[in-house]
């Protein structure tokens, strides 16, 4: 009995036997949250004219036309450009060129030196409808005077057939406010101001740039045309 007993004990006492080994499917890889593509984010300044007809804003091209882009910003980071006037518009040439022009009617002890032209077959921009370029007479003096482009107007660039080689130089565009740019191309003109082609071209009264300050770039600004293709 004791035997028996002893016996039982020992069975109870004594390791289970493994279960049987089962073969598992292999583990399946996590598969990983696809990757958003990256956004670009827009350094190129942008300035907001506020003027007596509303704000435009444009955006500088300073990495293609860095020497125009630099003047034109040293006159909105200094606050020069408060006061200067949208003065002209061309509305007498007809639709095929039209442009509004601006820069210092007023002081001229506040005109930074003329800067060295920078004409667009070295920036690859192009005088396109929405341009912002800078207006001249010979290449090499231009200091505050600058046109925006309601219409393309290709002869504007250096390479244009029949032109002087040398063109407007474009550093920029309008990316916000067109309708405002319009408004002031339609704003009423002075039968009698004015000298040469400028007759017929002088605003009446002039519309002011009443501050010019450096802004975020504006949500879903559309990339533009001044940068040629290709």
């Amino acid at each position: 009995m004791l035997n028996l007993v002893t016996a039982l004990l020992a069975a109870v006492q004594s390791p289970a036997a493994p279960p049987q080994a089962t073969q598992l499917p292999p583990p399946v890889p996590a598969i990983p949250a696809p990757v958003p593509p990256a956004v670009e984010v827009d350094t190129r300044p942008h300035v907001a004219l506020k003027t007596d007809l509303g704000t435009i804003t444009v955006r500088i091209e300073d990495k293609r036309a860095p020497i125009t882009a630099a003047n034109f910003l040293r006159y909105v980071d200094t606050k020069r450009m408060d006061g200067f006037k949208f003065y002209r518009s061309t509305k007498s040439w007809g639709p095929a060129s039209q442009l509004i022009q601006a820069g210092n009617r007023g002081d001229a002890g506040k005109n930074f030196p003329p800067i060295a032209h920078e004409p667009t077959t070295a920036t690859g921009l192009t005088n396109c409808k929405g341009a912002l370029s800078m207006a001249r007479l010979n290449p090499g003096d231009a200091t505050t005077d600058f046109f925006l482009l309601l219409s393309d107007i290709k002869g504007f660039d250096a390479d244009a057939p029949g032109g002087d080689g040398a063109g407007f130089a474009v550093f920029g565009e309008i990316v916000a406010g067109a309708d405002v740019a319009a408004a002031i191309f339609n704003a009423p003109i002075s039968p009698t101001a004015g000298e040469g082609v400028m007759v017929g071209q002088i605003l009446d009264p002039h519309v002011t740039i009443q501050t010019a300050r450096r802004v975020p770039a504006p949500a879903g600004a559309e990339a533009g045309c001044v940068v040629k293709a290709g």
